[in-house]
């Protein structure tokens, strides 16, 4: 089963972003992933429209941060992309009369929903700024590390 990277993703653009001193093209943004520029621009749309990130058009133009990365959470970026589904997992339903199926999905449905929950809790607890953070010391420990400095520069 194929899982949900959008909310990485996104936080591996925004990241690019943060660190950049220009304006970064979607075009730009979508080598950082692997994609399509036009599903950049789709997600970094919906990021717009809550005052995360700004667009200019033209020569010089792109993308931008303009939130406080000390004042954006995981769990707000989780929720601008449309808050998917945190597990792979689900209940059978093939058969919704059957009592095994029934105890089976009640149990499972509890533990999911617990452990989701817990999860994007765990997410307002951590910042744009933490995640920062966390990357300019890792890039500081990678600095003669040709690979890291070519992730870094993409």
């Amino acid at each position: 089963m194929r899982r949900d990277s959008k909310l990485s993703s996104i936080l591996h653009v925004l990241l690019h972003m943060a660190h950049s001193e220009v304006p970064l093209t979607s075009e730009q943004l979508s080598l950082y992933l692997d994609t399509n520029p036009v599903l950049v621009r789709r997600v970094l749309a919906g990021l717009r429209e809550r005052g995360y990130v700004s667009s200019g058009k033209g020569h010089g133009g792109g993308w931008s941060i303009t939130c406080d990365l000390h004042q954006v959470t995981l769990r707000d970026i989780y929720e601008a992309v449309g808050s998917p589904t945190v597990f792979a997992m689900g209940n059978r339903i093939d058969h919704p009369t059957c009592l095994v199926e029934k105890v089976v999905n009640q149990s499972l449905a509890s533990a999911f929903d617990e452990a989701e929950a817990l999860l994007i809790e765990r997410f307002k607890d951590v910042t744009l700024a933490d995640l920062s953070k966390q990357f300019n010391h890792l890039y500081t420990q990678h600095k003669g590390d040709i690979h890291a400095h070519q992730s870094a520069e993409r």
